[in-house]
């Protein structure tokens, strides 16, 4: 993102100062613009999200940062395997990236066609209007009609708790992002775990066992 600012704006780390955890990245482009002094109508804004995935594109293939299939954090294979046998469940994304965004970083670890519609960044700035989002647009795709009451939230930032809570959903917060269980749960999340390691455990926390 900051290459691809740089590159229209002419401004250097303008997301250095930015808190980037769960933000969507239309939040995050808002922001910058806002410190740079840069309105929201200049006609260069508009091409950010295309020259953001040129660069998103040609960076995920570098080691760093993301690596190669085998730095999938522990236990997600396992337990989007473990929800893929189970008929009553329906699993969506709903990510504060840009859904071009959202593909290439998660076809690059072959997680893409794991998930079956949600909502992204370039829908919602605010992060807690995605849940709301998510449950009408797979519903028009095709997918369940559900109250979100029967959704739960997995995330690692107290943002993606928030969304649970504001929304009417659970949460399941781990903590392999930057913060804590301790601070998940004092965020108010429902349940939380260091990783998603012991399978059964977060199938028994999603009443599915």
């Amino acid at each position: 993102m900051s290459s691809a600012f740089h590159e229209l704006f002419e401004r250097p780390r303008a997301f250095d100062t930015i808190p980037l955890a769960g933000r969507t990245d239309t939040w995050l482009l808002y922001a910058a613009l806002e410190a740079s002094g840069i309105p929201r109508d200049d006609s260069r804004v508009s091409r950010f999200p295309d020259v953001y995935i040129g660069h998103l594109q040609r960076e995920i293939l570098v080691d760093p940062p993301l690596g190669s299939l085998k730095d999938v954090l522990p236990g997600v294979r396992a337990l989007l395997d473990a929800l893929s046998g189970l008929s009553p469940v329906h699993v969506g994304l709903l990510t504060g990236n840009y859904e071009r965004g959202a593909r290439v970083k998660l076809e690059h670890f072959d997680l893409w066609k794991r998930f079956s519609g949600g909502a992204f960044g370039d829908e919602e700035p605010d992060r807690n209007a995605l849940l709301a989002r998510a449950l009408t647009n797979i519903r028009a795709a095709g997918g369940p009609a559900v109250s979100a009451a029967h959704v739960v939230i997995v995330g690692d930032t107290p943002f993606d708790v928030e969304v649970a809570r504001r929304g009417g959903a659970r949460s399941i917060a781990v903590a392999t992002g930057r913060h804590s269980v301790r601070e998940l749960r004092e965020a108010g999340a429902d349940v939380a775990f260091e990783d998603l390691t012991d399978t059964a455990a977060v199938l028994e926390c999603l009443a599915l066992t």
